[in-house]
C-alpha cells in the first residue's frame, strides 16, 4: 500500500512540476531597447532596429509592430569585419534594390565606413578594410539617393566644433566624390549653444520638392539635447534653419532626445526614431523611442513632431 500511495504522490509532483514548468517557460519579462544613435528599416513586413550600444560593433533588433522587439543573438556587424576595433556608432542601413544589397553606413573610430550584406541581420562586411575617406575625421554618415539617381552623403566633421558635410558618392555607394564636398550647416541659434557648438546626425528627406534636413543640436549629455531642421532647394544647399527649433527637446519625462533618423512604416506614415537619457540621471545607456512626423499646408511646409511617443521594449 505504501508503495502504490508513493508512486501516486510521484504522478502528483510530477505533473505539479511540470505545469510549473510551462507557467516559467512561458513567462516574458521586457526591458527598454537600449540603442543610441537609432535607425529603423522596413524590410518585407518586419522592422529593424540598429544602434549604438556594443563595444564589438552594431547590433540589430527585429519588430512586427514597433512596441515589441527582439534582440537577434548576433552583431550585424562585428569588428572582425571592419579595420575598426572599438567606438562603433550612429548606423544607418538602407536596402539598394538596383544592387539587391543592404549598405550600411556607420561610424568607427571617428571615421565613416560603409558595409554591406545579403541580409538585414548581417553579417555586414567590407570589400576593403579601411574608412570611407581614410585621412580625415568625420561622423555620422546618412544616405540620401535623389529622384534623379544621385547619391549624396550627410556627414560631420570637425571644422569648427561640429559641422554638418555633404558630398556626392560615385554609384558604387561607397567613394566619396572628394571634388564635390561642400559645408551645410553648423552652429548659428541661439538653441543650440547650451552646451558645445555641435551640429550633428544630419537626415535628408524631401516633401513637396524641397529638402529637410533634420539634425540634432548640444552635446548628448546636455538635458537640451534636441533636433531642429533646415531646408534648401537643393540637396546640397544653401540651407534655411527653420526658426521655430528645435521641433523636438525634452518631450515628456524625456531628456537628452536627438540622434534620430526618419523612417515610413507599413501604412506609409512618416516617423522618427531618435533615443533619450537612460533617466532623469543618468546619461548611459541611451534609449531608444519613436514619435510620427507631419507637414503644415504652408507655402513651406514646416515640419512638426507628435506629442504621442512610442516606448518600444525588448521581449525576452
Amino acid at each position: 500500500m505504501k508503495i502504490l500511495q508513493y508512486i501516486a504522490w510521484s504522478f502528483v509532483l510530477t505533473a505539479f512540476l511540470s505545469c510549473k514548468k510551462a507557467e516559467t517557460s512561458d513567462f516574458t519579462y521586457t526591458t527598454p531597447v537600449l540603442l543610441g544613435d537609432p535607425n529603423i528599416l522596413l524590410h518585407d513586413g518586419i522592422y529593424y532596429a540598429y544602434g549604438t550600444n556594443a563595444a564589438d560593433g552594431i547590433e540589430v533588433y527585429t519588430s512586427e509592430d514597433l512596441h515589441t522587439w527582439h534582440k537577434s543573438p548576433n552583431l550585424a556587424l562585428h569588428k572582425k569585419d571592419t579595420w575598426a576595433s572599438r567606438w562603433f556608432w550612429a548606423p544607418e542601413v538602407y536596402y539598394v534594390a538596383e544592387k539587391n544589397k543592404f549598405f550600411m553606413y556607420f561610424t568607427a573610430e571617428e571615421h565613416i565606413g560603409v558595409a554591406t550584406s545579403d541580409s538585414p541581420l548581417g553579417p555586414f562586411t567590407q570589400d576593403v578594410k579601411e574608412p570611407m575617406w581614410t585621412d580625415q575625421n568625420a561622423i555620422d554618415n546618412s544616405l540620401f539617393i535623389d529622384e534623379d539617381g544621385t547619391p549624396y552623403l550627410y556627414f560631420v566633421r570637425f571644422t569648427d566644433g561640429s559641422v554638418v558635410w555633404v558630398a556626392e558618392l560615385e554609384k558604387d555607394l561607397k567613394t566619396i566624390k572628394k571634388e564635390t564636398l561642400k559645408q551645410c550647416i553648423n552652429t548659428s541659434q541661439g538653441w543650440e549653444n547650451i552646451q558645445g557648438r555641435i551640429n550633428e546626425g544630419p537626415f535628408v528627406v524631401k516633401h513637396q520638392g524641397i529638402y529637410y534636413m533634420t539634425y540634432s543640436a548640444n552635446h548628448f549629455e546636455s538635458p537640451y539635447y534636441g533636433v531642429g531642421y533646415a531646408t534648401s532647394n537643393s540637396p546640397t544647399g544653401p540651407w534655411t534653419k527653420y526658426a521655430g527649433n528645435p521641433i523636438l527637446q525634452k518631450p515628456a519625462d524625456l531628456i537628452g532626445v536627438g540622434h534620430h533618423s526618419l523612417f515610413r512604416d507599413k501604412e506609409g506614415n512618416l516617423k522618427m526614431v531618435f533615443h533619450a537619457h537612460y533617466s532623469q540621471q543618468t546619461v548611459l545607456p541611451r534609449v531608444m523611442y519613436i514619435t510620427d512626423v507631419s507637414f503644415t499646408n504652408d507655402a513651406v511646409p514646416v515640419m512638426q513632431t507628435s506629442e504621442n511617443v512610442i516606448r518600444p521594449v525588448v521581449s525576452r
